[in-house]
């Protein structure tokens, strides 16, 4: 998942500029044009007048995002089968902590991700990027992979075969594995090479896979998620866009995330 523009750093300029005008208009400006009415009152300049609309809407936008949810569109297939190529989500911001917009500094809260749980995150290779993947090791735990079966401190993660006719026309297995309490599907290819690995995750990091686990990259190559990285939980499908061209999957819209 690709973010070419940074949102928030937009509507932070946007919002010290319009609120910035805003203010020194009511205490300077307006008084020097023989104030908003009266005989007196010169025509209000277009920037202030602009600056008085957006500036709220900026702000609650600035804040929604920031504090409450951001919407993000899934680009690609790493996440088959929980997430598809053209879902759009909604991220929980709060979940583990608020953090300073553009600074992304926590300054309240003190929640940490549960194994399992679909996170998006800014790439650790390029931070301008976001993420997004499952949690599959927490700080401390020490992994595993063998015959495409995962393995958290020695006991291997349950999986169950699922027969779906579609992904294995292209060539894909579906399992249910079970993190703990937490179950999820996951692809693997039935013709791909084994991979095979150990790791012990370091402090305030996880090790993060996509559940299409022959094709996704995550953790296996480019290393740990740092804790300071994350930007929230996802938890809801909103929208699909073939739904919005007309070609289906409208069925997935409202979905929970898990």
């Amino acid at each position: 998942m690709e973010v070419h523009f940074d949102f928030a750093t937009a509507l932070v300029i946007a919002a010290v500029l319009t609120g910035g005008v805003w203010a020194l208009d009511a205490a300077v400006l307006s008084g020097r044009r023989g104030g908003v009415t009266g005989p007196n009152a010169h025509p209000v300049p277009w920037y202030v007048e602009y600056s008085r609309s957006f500036f709220p809407v900026i702000l609650i936008v600035l804040l929604l995002r920031s504090f409450v949810v951001e919407p993000f569109r899934i680009p690609s297939g790493s996440m088959m089968p929980t997430l598809q190529n053209g879902d759009f989500i909604l991220v929980n911001k709060f979940a583990y902590g608020l953090r300073a917009p553009v600074i992304n500094q926590k300054f309240l809260g003190d929640g940490k991700p549960e194994r399992g749980d679909v996170v998006v995150f800014r790439y650790p290779e390029d931070p301008s990027v976001a993420y997004i993947k499952r949690i599959v090791g927490l700080p401390g735990d020490r992994l595993a992979y063998r015959d495409k079966v995962l393995y958290v401190n020695g006991e291997a993660a349950r999986q169950t075969p699922v027969s779906d006719g579609e992904w294995e026309s292209q060539g894909l297995l579906t399992r249910t594995e079970q993190l703990g309490a937490m179950e999820h599907d996951i692809l693997v290819s039935g013709y791909s090479r084994n991979w095979t690995w150990e790791h012990v995750v370091p402090e305030d990091s996880y090790f993060v896979l996509g559940d299409n686990r022959d094709n996704s990259r995550d953790s296996r190559f480019w290393g740990f998620l740092p804790d300071e990285n994350l930007i929230g939980k996802a938890f809801l499908i909103w929208m699909n866009l073939d739904c919005v061209t007309g070609n289906g999957n409208c069925g997935r819209i409202g979905d929970r995330i898990r």
